[in-house]
């Protein structure tokens, strides 16, 4: 892992459709204000111009048949320029950033979900982005049936991934707990099929364990009773 980025921590959400990842994200970023620790917040595939091109191409135009390695290198494409763009200046800069999404989304929906394999996708990894992986990785984790229940009603689908069958789901779900087992220290998993709030209050739980267990600098560990509020209603 890089390590010439003094302050700066690196943080993903991942999980399938349905688990709750705008809104922990947003609880995420308001428990790093809170501890008064300067961030910003962004997505994959998305982050710069060339991201947000490539992520409409790749979900919101569903009638394009886009091969499955033509994924795997559109979203590395992507993740180039998010890196060269947003993330690593923030990171340079002592600032953290929180990301919706990184490459362990795709080692589930192109390594696994569209069968690259796991290989490919490290290969290509490697060539991109170096050393570089995130900090600390939070995998909201719920079955299936709670993330299509929670996504029903969204019509029309906003984008091809959502409309995977239900097969096609539990293996990008079953991918990420792989991916889990494989790396436990930096891919926290967090039960998403609970309530908002108390999906929220594990989230800030895995934040706080990790700037405690990591950071130096005691100023970024906060004091007081704004430090200790839950996100959720």
């Amino acid at each position: 892992m890089e390590s010439a980025r003094p302050g700066g921590r690196f943080v993903t959400l991942e999980g399938i459709d349905g688990v709750g990842k705008s809104t922990q994200l947003e609880c995420a970023s308001r428990f790093l204000k809170r501890r008064g620790i300067a961030h910003v917040v962004t997505r994959e595939p998305g982050g710069t111009r060339l991201g947000e091109a490539v992520r409409a191409l790749l979900l919101d135009e569903r009638e394009l048949d886009v091969a499955p390695m033509s994924q795997l290198l559109l979203v590395f494409a992507a993740r180039a320029q998010h890196l060269e763009e947003v993330v690593r200046p923030a990171l340079d800069a002592g600032r953290w950033v929180v990301c919706d999404r990184f490459t362990d989304a795709t080692y589930a929906y192109q390594g696994e979900g569209a069968g690259v394999g796991f290989d490919a996708v490290a290969r290509v990894e490697r060539l991109v982005q170096g050393a570089l992986r995130p900090d600390l990785t939070i995998l909201l984790d719920a079955p299936v049936e709670v993330g299509l229940r929670r996504t029903e009603g969204r019509a029309p689908f906003s984008d091809r991934f959502e409309s995977l069958d239900f097969s096609g789901k539990q293996r990008i779900r079953e991918a990420y707990l792989r991916l889990h087992e494989l790396d436990p220290e930096r891919i926290r998993l967090v039960d998403a099929s609970l309530s908002i709030a108390r999906v929220g209050a594990a989230v800030e739980d895995a934040l706080r364990g990790f700037i405690e267990s990591s950071d130096p600098d005691p100023r970024a560990r906060g004091t007081g009773d704004g430090a200790r509020r839950r996100c959720g209603p």
